[in-house]
């Protein structure tokens, strides 16, 4: 993290603000009610909160747990184990979160190329698997030995046969390099000053996110954060406005941000305080500016635009 860099946005926490957000975190001891979980940032451990949360009362569920490697988050640590390990360790919190998710619920699941295997294990004992997004993830350290690893995965999962999907609201606004014309006229392209576009039905490859980096201002100190324009080509394809948008690893708040600047509801859940009071500070943030980069008036543009 460039913290000396002029133009450096980052989001931190003073320790005025530390306390003042840690009060607006939430804890539950007893079973919780759907308006005892709305707007609520739980700041506990996933397997002590699942139990106690509303059963289905989820519309749409994001997950990005950790993956299976060796990783810090602050005061705890990920250990990399056996990929059987693993998937036994997924099923662990994607039994009690089943519960939790409408039976027209979609859920999505994040993974790395090398967890994805057990991933998909797990998630189809609990849902049906719809598809495997790969998407671009352009940072990454290069390898001398082997190819870049610069992809990841999110299993795109529902719960019943019936599910909410809206392609209308992700279609993606491409540049047009070879232009059709019928009799004259611009055949499914338009025209404006920045040049010659199309917008194309969505796939399951995106190559259009940036990585929040340090001068970005949603970037944050935490080490896996997603973009918020991931998140909104979630919430918008798989939820109607209103609708409850579930994260139990909330980390530093992407998705309920996403949610609420999307005019849906949000719950979440996140272990470590640090991060669960950046979410506070971030959804207080998006009180005043609601805009999400790379997405405007309807439209996700392509990657750093």
């Amino acid at each position: 993290m460039k913290s000396g860099a002029k133009n450096n946005r980052t989001i931190r926490l003073t320790e005025e603000e530390a306390a003042k957000y840690d009060a607006k975190l939430a804890r539950i001891d007893a079973p919780a009610t759907v308006e005892d979980a709305r707007g609520r940032v739980f700041n506990m451990d996933v397997f002590d909160a699942l139990p106690l949360l509303p059963e289905e009362f989820v519309d749409l569920c994001f997950v990005d747990p950790p993956y299976n490697m060796n990783k810090t988050f602050n005061a705890s640590a990920f250990r990399k184990r056996a990929d059987d390990a693993y998937a036994g360790w997924m099923e662990s919190w994607l039994a009690p979160l089943a519960r939790l998710l409408k039976k027209n619920a979609s859920i999505y699941v994040c993974s790395d190329w090398k967890s994805s295997a057990a991933a998909q294990r797990a998630l189809e004992k609990f849902f049906i698997i719809r598809n495997r997004i790969t998407w671009e993830r352009e940072k990454g350290r290069g390898a001398k030995n082997n190819w870049k690893n610069c992809h990841e995965d999110i299993w795109f999962c529902t719960v019943g046969e019936e599910y909410y999907f809206d392609v209308n609201a992700v279609k993606v606004k491409r540049r047009t390099l070879a232009p059709y014309t019928e009799n004259g006229a611009p055949k499914d392209w338009s025209e404006d000053a920045a040049g010659r576009f199309r917008l194309t039905h969505p796939s399951n490859l995106w190559n259009d996110l940036t990585v929040p980096f340090w001068s970005m201002p949603e970037n944050t100190c935490h080490p896996t954060q997603k973009p918020e324009k991931m998140l909104a080509k979630i919430i918008l394809a798989s939820s109607r406005p209103g609708a409850m948008v579930f994260d139990p690893f909330l980390g530093s708040g992407t998705t309920a941000v996403a949610a609420k600047k999307l005019g849906r509801d949000f719950c979440g859940v996140e272990l470590d305080a640090g991060f669960a009071r950046l979410a506070a500070k971030r959804l207080d943030m998006a009180e005043s500016d609601s805009r999400i980069q790379g997405f405007d008036d309807g439209i996700f543009k392509e990657r750093n635009s």
